[in-house]
């Protein structure tokens, strides 16, 4: 039996977790702390490194509040956490400026003049398209990815750029942060395109770092998700309230370990995530690419398996977007029955429950209102920056029930197109794991299933399940588990939505609107959204 901590760092707050691992992996404990998104008007999305690793801190500190467990009985840490960011650090490991988010939109420029121009394929140079494809297995075409954030401040901030000692992503931040080295775990040198996937030569390639001129000293060492790093500091541990020496291990990004969480870990398993983000991702044994639906087989925690993996920008973001913006009525009502000692956390938890329940009264379909989920440009099956979301097929007796009901909706439909996008190169399950917070609700669970016409299965707090394959990682780390394709046999099933055919007819006819309101608006949102 042994104790473990996982750091699930997301894009809105950290969610600390404490667990048992024996025949099982038990969360005794948690805690969580939010954090800001500086959101900029040129496209920015930054985060504050400071403010990270107070919420590690304090988190941390608050598992031990009941004494059930003592801080020298941890025996390992590890992360999972939002992946693609871009955390420039100095020589003595602090960040030199507010790390920039996945979600960051500002470097066009770069990424036109690095990968645009010349004769396209899917709007990439094909010579350079080709050599990223053989290389890597994927291509950096997106404006989010870190390479052009990292090109971004060469051009803009050449002062910062001249002090940059290490380019890192948000956990390796943290995990320099714990132990003073520093390193990037497989799939987030993978995230960077700028890593050679082929067997035998895998590390970073020193062919792709001169085609798009990346100072390769910058790049730090690669490690497994399963490496032991190194031992907390006594600075560090201090800090966090834990054991120095204590063994801090790679952990990986949340694409990593969600669907090891979800229990999805041998070749052909699909899982659905829907967060902050969304995704879609099976389980492959090869790398495959679709360049035209920009979907690749990232490199994950395992070994020799892969994740055909499409993502959606804004998914549980559009809910929330709905209760700061739309449901504000409803809000009042609710919290009306509320005791005001609760915190608003408790609030604004079970406040989601109340606005799932209350759609729920309404007709699928929610009376002809589609809504588009692209809150924060796309990725899949398009990628465009300036894709925006819009509400379609308002008439006089629309309500509000039915608009929120239609996020929600949209947002299933979304994922539904990556699905699909994906059975063109590779066969998804029958039946998927549902996994994030959207699959704490009953009625988003079986929207999907309808939606989809596949069964959809959840786990025990399907929220966590990034935790849970933070300890598994530290569970392989420290010889409990003999590897990771054995989680499955930890994680069992606890709901099971079969799909409703009746209802599905009703989606699968608005679905096919839905899928034409991209191309229909696409020249209309360039116009409005284009700096």
């Amino acid at each position: 039996m042994k104790y473990t901590i996982a750091y699930d760092i997301g894009t809105t707050g950290v969610k600390t977790c404490l667990f048992r691992i024996d025949s099982a992996i038990e969360l005794i404990e948690s805690a969580q702390m939010g954090y800001p998104l500086y959101v900029l008007p040129n496209g920015g999305v930054e985060q504050d490194a400071d403010e990270w690793w107070h919420a590690m801190c304090e988190t941390t500190k608050a598992l031990f509040q009941n004494g059930c467990v003592r801080p020298e009985e941890i025996e390992g840490i590890s992360f999972c956490s939002q992946m693609q960011g871009l955390v420039l650090i100095d020589e003595s490991g602090m960040a030199l400026r507010r790390p920039m988010s996945y979600m960051d939109q500002r470097a066009k420029a770069e990424i036109k003049a690095g990968m645009a121009h010349g004769i396209q394929i899917a709007g990439a140079n094909i010579s350079k398209l080709a050599k990223s494809l053989v290389l890597t297995g994927a291509v950096s075409s997106s404006v989010k990815d870190p390479v052009w954030k990292y090109k971004w401040v060469e051009n803009h901030e050449p002062a910062v750029y001249k002090r940059i000692h290490k380019w890192l992503d948000v956990k390796e931040y943290l995990i320099g942060r714990c132990t003073g080295k520093y390193v990037m775990t497989e799939d987030s040198a993978f995230a960077t395109f700028l890593y050679d996937t082929r067997k035998g030569k895998r590390g970073w390639s020193e062919s792709l770092c001169k085609m798009l001129k990346v100072n390769r000293r910058h790049l730090p060492e690669i490690v497994k998700s399963t490496t032991l790093v190194g031992g907390l500091t006594v600075k560090a541990a201090k800090e966090l309230g834990l054991a120095k020496g204590t063994p801090v291990f790679g952990g990986g990004g949340d694409a990593s370990l969600i669907g090891i969480g979800a229990g999805c870990t041998t070749p052909g398993e699909t899982h659905i995530y829907s967060g902050t983000s969304g995704w879609v991702s099976t389980v492959v044994d090869k790398q495959r690419v679709d360049t035209q639906a920009m979907i690749a087989a990232i490199i994950g925690a395992q070994e020799d398996r892969f994740n055909y993996f499409a993502e959606m920008e804004t998914a549980g973001k559009c809910l929330e977007w709905v209760k700061d913006h739309l449901a504000l009525d409803e809000i009042g009502i609710y919290l009306e029955k509320k005791h005001v000692a609760e915190t608003q956390e408790k609030i604004y938890t079970s406040l989601y429950d109340y606005l799932t329940e209350t759609v729920g009264k309404v007709p699928p379909g929610s009376n002809g209102v589609i809504f588009t989920p692209w809150l924060h440009g796309n990725r899949c099956p398009f990628e465009d920056p300036n894709a925006a979301g819009m509400f379609f097929n308002i008439r006089l007796d629309t309500g509000k029930r039915d608009l929120i009901r239609a996020v929600l909706e949209g947002v299933c439909y979304h994922l539904r197109w990556m699905l699909e996008s994906q059975d063109r190169k590779v066969k998804t399950s029958d039946a998927i794991r549902f996994v994030g917070g959207g699959a704490l609700s009953d009625v988003t669970c079986q929207m999907l299933a309808d939606m989809t016409g596949r069964t959809i299965e959840t786990v025990e707090n399907p929220q966590n399940v990034g935790s849970v394959g933070a300890a598994a990682v530290t569970g392989v780390g420290l010889g409990i588990i003999s590897q990771l394709e054995d989680v499955r046999q930890f994680i069992p099933i606890q709901k099971t939505y079969h799909p409703n055919t009746d209802t599905k007819v009703i989606y699968d006819h608005q679905y096919q609107v839905f899928k034409t309101l991209y191309q229909s608006n696409k020249k209309h949102f360039k116009a409005l959204n284009t700096q």
